[in-house]
């Protein structure tokens, strides 16, 4: 029983947001909803930044109360996504391969919908297999900043959620995964090391030198 005490008490999990940190697409959707924005006005200043890691619902319900304007805007979002394009960054697939061979287990955290995530996996054959676990919008009732989805995520994969890194690159994420009480690895991707300076544990510019040793540093 000690012993297995002690190897629970080593054991570690990586949880990933999805746009912006393993797809290169934030700056596709940052344009989507400033043309959206610019459609049916919001008065919010930098909306496009605003909602970044939240979900549909919760930006439909926020900023787009009218029933008419919210299904327009899902026709026009599930033309977007229908021809979009996703791109992997580049160093993602070999440190998630890197955390499998290490015994690193990994999960998606994402405010994407299930058909988003169903045509992404499509698109990149082998990717949904770098993961133990995906969490979607539609496993949640809460979007970030709660810490509702990382924490969801520990339980399935069998970690506490203090022993868990959360790697975000938007604000209401970095707050999600602080919220869950493990590490946070900020990546700077979205928004610049200065403006995500003091809200992850460390900073990383991308995944190409960032090593599985060094995620288990934070831990030490």
């Amino acid at each position: 029983m000690l012993y297995m005490k002690m190897y629970m008490d080593k054991k570690i999990a990586a949880l990933f947001d999805l746009d912006g940190v393993l797809i290169d697409s934030e700056s596709i959707y940052t344009q989507f909803w400033d043309r959206m924005d610019a459609l049916y006005p919001t008065g919010v200043d930098n909306f496009s930044y605003a909602i970044k890691g939240t979900t549909l619902p919760r930006i439909l319900d926020t900023y787009f109360p009218d029933p008419e304007v919210q299904a327009q805007l899902r026709v026009h979002l599930r033309e977007q996504e229908d021809n979009m394009v996703y791109r992997i960054f580049p160093g993602v697939v070999d440190f998630l391969n890197a955390l499998r061979s290490d015994g690193i287990p990994t999960a998606i955290v994402t405010s994407s919908n299930n058909d988003k995530m169903h045509a992404l996996f499509a698109q990149l054959p082998g990717f949904r297999d770098l993961f133990d676990a995906v969490i979607t919008d539609s496993d949640v009732r809460r979007s970030k900043p709660d810490p509702e989805g990382y924490r969801l995520a520990a339980r399935v994969l069998g970690v506490p959620s203090e022993r868990c890194a959360v790697f975000e690159d938007s604000r209401a994420g970095l707050e999600a995964g602080r919220r869950a009480g493990g590490k946070v690895v900020a990546v700077a991707s979205t928004l610049s090391r200065e403006d995500i300076d003091g809200r992850g544990d460390i900073i990383i510019d991308s995944f190409k030198d960032f090593t599985p040793a060094q995620l288990r540093a934070l831990f030490a």
